[in-house]
This record gives structure tokens, C-alpha cells and sequence, in this order.
């Protein structure tokens, strides 16, 4: 028997089996490559349209990115024959290694694409949340940007933002302003409360749709006490809420009405 035939048939039979290997691995990563183009284009479309939040958008696109290209890499391995199983093992033993050291991150992340994907508010709208209230100057992945009244930036994570309690004072485009204004016991009710009602009819700010509010809310140990409840725009809130209260002091007092307030009474004694 010749050797040289027998190293020959099995070059040829080694080149025949790597070389068909070889081949379906560059015909799987030149489709895999055209499909996870597909794949991100049909993504992105459908986020835009959906109107995602820019930043998150480019996030997922680079998350469905390098998964899928894993994905076709562990694919090619497996067609020039490399065992896929131990990649398979270190990636998950990574992925929970990962997971754990940056478990209140995740959380954080997860909050985000949620605030992103479902709305509760978008930058500009004033909310309350965590204890602080604020205008919303930035969303971003991890954590929520506020300004707050006093021109202070407040940053909160959006994993404790997204699982607790929103309030959005925006979003119906008019707020109400809960006012309230004690006078003594001798001011006459039905004088009071037209006084009351003119001030609030005197302010351009004020909504005539729905209609302010006049009533006696409690007798009170030293005022008759009343709920003053004007409605305005969302952005004229603090406006109308400081206008009213100086409004009121300046009519009640022209119009003879008490505003009950401590009085300190000096008793002289006779030597």
C-alpha cells in the first residue's frame, strides 16, 4: 500500500469536511450579519413610531445588537465544531455574576425603560415623587432629573421612581388651588363669601370653566373658616396662589371683615 496515497485521501477527506465547515460558516455569518441588520432597522422603526425616548432607543439598539451577535458567534462555533456548551456555561455564569454586583443598577434600568415606555410624565411636567416635587429636566437611563421649587436639581433613581407613587400635576392642563381663609365669628357669612367670590372673579388668571368656589368649611375655635377653591392653568398654580391670598388680606380688610389673630391683652394692677 503507498503511504503517500493514504496521506493524500485523508488531506483531501480533512480538507473536504473543514473546507464544507468553513464554507456554511461564512454563509451563516454573512446571512446572520443581514439579518440582525433587518432585525435592528425593524426594531428602530418601530420604537420611533411608538415615539421611545432617543436615548432609550440607541440603549436597546445596542442591547439586541451584541446579543445577537453573540448569539451568531456561539452559531459559528458550533459549525466548525467547537463545543458551544462551556461558552454557553461561562456566559450564564458571567451574566449572574454581573447581575448580582450591579443588582440595584438593573433595578434602576428597569425602571427607566419603564418610565420611558409607558409615560407617566415627559421633561416639563411638574410632579411629586419620593418626598420632592419638581419640574422634570431630564429622563435618562438610571436616574430621573428634577428642578425643584427653589431652583434645586434633584436626582432620583428610577427604580424607587417607577415603584412608588407619581403625582402629575400637568398632565390635565389645569390644577385647582386649595385655599383657605378664616374670619371672626362676627363677620357676617354672606358678605364674606361675596367678598371672597370677587376677588377670585377680579383675577384674569383664574378659569371661569370650572367654576371657583365659596363654602364655609368649619367653625373653628377662633374663625369661621373658608374654602376658597379657584381653578387655572397648570402653570399659573403659584401665581394665582400668591395673588389670591394678598388679594384677600387687602378686601377683607376694606371691607371691614377680622382676620382673628392672637391678641395679647396687658392687665394693670392698681398698687
Amino acid at each position: 500500500m503507498n503511504l503517500e496515497n493514504i496521506d493524500a485521501e485523508k488531506w483531501i477527506e480533512l480538507a473536504t469536511t473543514y473546507g464544507l465547515r468553513i464554507l456554511g460558516a461564512i454563509a451563516i455569518w454573512i446571512i446572520g450579519s443581514w439579518l440582525i441588520k433587518k432585525v435592528l432597522n425593524t426594531a428602530r422603526k418601530i420604537m420611533t413610531k411608538s415615539d421611545y425616548d432617543i436615548s432609550l432607543q440607541k440603549f436597546l439598539i445596542n442591547l439586541f445588537n451584541w446579543a445577537l451577535k453573540i448569539l451568531l458567534i456561539i452559531t459559528l462555533l458550533g459549525t466548525l465544531g467547537v463545543p458551544t456548551t462551556s461558552f454557553a456555561a461561562v456566559i450564564a455564569a458571567a451574566g449572574l455574576a454581573i447581575g448580582l454586583a450591579l443588582q440595584g443598577s438593573l433595578g434602576n434600568f428597569a425602571g427607566g425603560v419603564l418610565i420611558m415606555i409607558f409615560k407617566p410624565f415627559k421633561i416639563g411636567d411638574v410632579i411629586e415623587a419620593q418626598g420632592e416635587i419638581g419640574s422634570v429636566k431630564q429622563i435618562e437611563i438610571f436616574t430621573t432629573k428634577l428642578i425643584g421649587l427653589s431652583n434645586k436639581e434633584i436626582i432620583i433613581p428610577n427604580g424607587a421612581l417607577s415603584n412608588g407613587n407619581i403625582v402629575n400635576y400637568t398632565t390635565e392642563g389645569t390644577r385647582r388651588v386649595d385655599l383657605v381663609f378664616g374670619v371672626g365669628y362676627d363677620s357676617d357669612i354672606k358678605k364674606t363669601k361675596e367678598v371672597l367670590m370677587d376677588v377670585l372673579k377680579n383675577n384674569p388668571k383664574i378659569l371661569d370653566t370650572p367654576e371657583p368656589t365659596v363654602n364655609v368649611l368649619e367653625l373653628a375655635n377662633s374663625s369661621v373658616n373658608f374654602a376658597v377653591r379657584p381653578w387655572c392653568n397648570a402653570a399659573d398654580y403659584w401665581s394665582v396662589y400668591f395673588e389670591v391670598t394678598e388679594s384677600t388680606k387687602e378686601a377683607l380688610d376694606a371691607a371691614g371683615i377680622e382676620i382673628p389673630y392672637p391678641h395679647q391683652v396687658e392687665i394693670h394692677k392698681n398698687a
